[in-house]
């Protein structure tokens, strides 16, 4: 039994550690996507800004209010779709900003935030790369030793709960 855990120990560590060095790669590819959506964001944007510009002194919720006064039933829609693009862009830049901080605020905020469509998009397209930076480093090593501990953990209680068994014969 000695054997399996030392060899289940150091397998896990190994991967733990590759595992830890892959995740900053895979938040950055995140967050170009992120920064693609946010560009095509600005660009849908952008017409209504510039008419905004031209008819309501550059105030592009006087012309969301404009259009959602209107008795128009189309026109009265075209508010809510501005309305909605300036929102949406107004949550990725703020998306944005947030993954660009240190590592360790950026899976933090993933952890808490993140986009499930956006985290399939980025999985799917996902290159894999493993940081050789001092943070990312850093990160991978932190995260392999979070999960060597765990397995320590787990491994300690499991082998107690067999010994605490009822029943087992105990040879002295």
């Amino acid at each position: 039994m000695w054997l399996l855990r030392g060899l289940l120990d150091r397998v896990l560590l190994i991967a733990a550690v590759v595992a830890g060095g892959l995740v900053p790669g895979f938040i950055a590819q995140y967050r170009q996507r992120l920064g693609g959506r946010l560009d095509q964001a600005r660009l849908d944007l952008e017409p209504w800004q510039k008419l905004a510009d031209q008819q309501h002194h550059g105030d592009l919720g006087a012309l969301v209010r404009y259009h959602l006064e209107s008795s128009d039933p189309t026109f009265h829609a075209e508010g809510g779709v501005i309305a909605s693009l300036a929102d949406t862009v107004r949550q990725l830049q703020s998306a944005a900003d947030a993954l660009h901080s240190s590592l360790w605020q950026q899976v933090l905020y993933l952890a808490r935030h993140a986009d499930p469509a956006l985290i399939r998009a980025t999985y799917a397209d996902w290159v894999p790369t493993f940081a050789l930076s001092g943070e990312g480093l850093m990160f991978a090593l932190v995260f392999a030793l979070g999960v060597w501990l765990l397995f320590q953990g787990l491994w300690a209680l499991l082998t107690w709960l067999a010994q605490a068994r009822p029943g087992r014969r105990r040879y002295a």
